[in-house]
């Protein structure tokens, strides 16, 4: 039985990864968290690991012994990169090398798929979109500055070290359970507690010009396994849809399947500093080397998002 561990597992993708590499690979799977993070119903072995503790991460490694490992642990939000960028830095590329380094002292070569953005490639000049790996980087905010960063430097262990690393550039990606500080969440937030009576029928949004690639995060969790697999080693994959939605859309989408009369509002506070004007993904590399193509619609995606935060909220008012 071939052996996982997901690092960084509580946040919103890491028990979507755990339950395809469990229930529908056979995998046996361990999963990390910070010790301050709730991880549970989910088929694996938890346990604590901070990776800025790289002594941690040599010790569990050496224990284990993954033949895959899956490095989700980040700090992902693009606002809070803005705040905090200290942070960002210590989690997303001092972690990743703590984890890289923790490798090389292995016996064996596992294989590890290290999750980068989309956000890398930053600002498009006219006629890159759908982006290609080799597409020159800009990022565009300390985010995507420190994930381009990462990549950078799995490139050069995989040459150096012999290392079997797979990078990912991830774009958007979605689905219940998302925290409301992403932007379909968000949305979907404010539509259901509209709809329950908790706020004015007033929706307050960022920007809703930009276009995204948004892909369904149970979609992404299979890109990921196919990649540990079949990937090659030191090179960089784009996850995406490949179809980029204006912002805008998408919230008419989540507008009407609402009952509720709902105006929209242009909140300055959710206007990030910088914001790219597009990102879509090309995804003809990951396609075929593992002949991945994302199967869940956006339309039910976002009902799912919806109906999540319904329920969320239905449970809270009952206390």
């Amino acid at each position: 039985m071939k052996k996982a561990l997901v690092i960084g597992a509580a946040g919103f993708v890491g028990s979507y990864l755990i339950r395809h590499l469990h229930n529908d690979l056979g995998y046996q799977v361990s999963a990390t968290k910070l010790p301050q993070e709730v991880l549970s119903e989910i088929p694996a072995d938890v346990y604590d690991l901070n990776i800025l503790d790289k002594d941690a991460i040599t010790e569990l490694l050496f224990r284990l012994r993954p033949d895959y490992i899956f490095h989700l642990a980040a700090q992902s939000s693009v606002s809070v990169a803005w705040k905090n960028p200290c942070l960002t830095v210590d989690v997303n590329i001092k972690g990743a090398i703590n984890l890289m380094d923790a490798i090389r002292e292995l016996f064996y070569k596992p294989r590890v798929v290290i999750i980068g953005s989309g956000e890398e490639y930053g600002h498009i000049r006219s006629g890159e979109t759908p982006i290609k790996e080799e597409n020159r980087l800009d990022p565009g905010n300390i985010y995507a500055a420190t994930k381009a960063c990462q990549n950078m430097i799995g490139s050069i262990y995989s040459k150096a070290y012999d290392m079997e690393l797979i990078m990912v550039r991830a774009f958007n990606h979605i689905g219940p359970g998302q925290s409301s500080i992403f932007v379909v969440s968000d949305f979907c937030r404010q539509v259901a507690e509209i709809e329950k009576g908790l706020r004015e029928p007033k929706m307050y949004v960022g920007n809703l010009s930009a276009q995204r690639d948004f892909t369904d995060v149970r979609d992404v969790v299979r890109a990921y396994a196919l990649l540990a697999a079949k990937g090659q080693q030191g090179e960089t994959y784009n996850v995406g849809s490949g179809k980029a939605r204006e912002i805008r859309q998408i919230l008419q989408m989540i507008i009407e399947q609402s009952s509720a009369a709902i105006e929209v509002e242009v909140d300055p506070a959710k206007i990030r500093p910088v914001d790219v004007p597009i990102i879509e993904a090309d995804i003809t590399k990951l396609h075929q080397e593992t002949q991945w193509l994302p199967e869940i619609p956006l339309e039910q995606t976002i009902k799912e998002v919806l109906n999540y935060w319904r329920d969320y909220i239905e449970k809270e008012a009952k206390g």
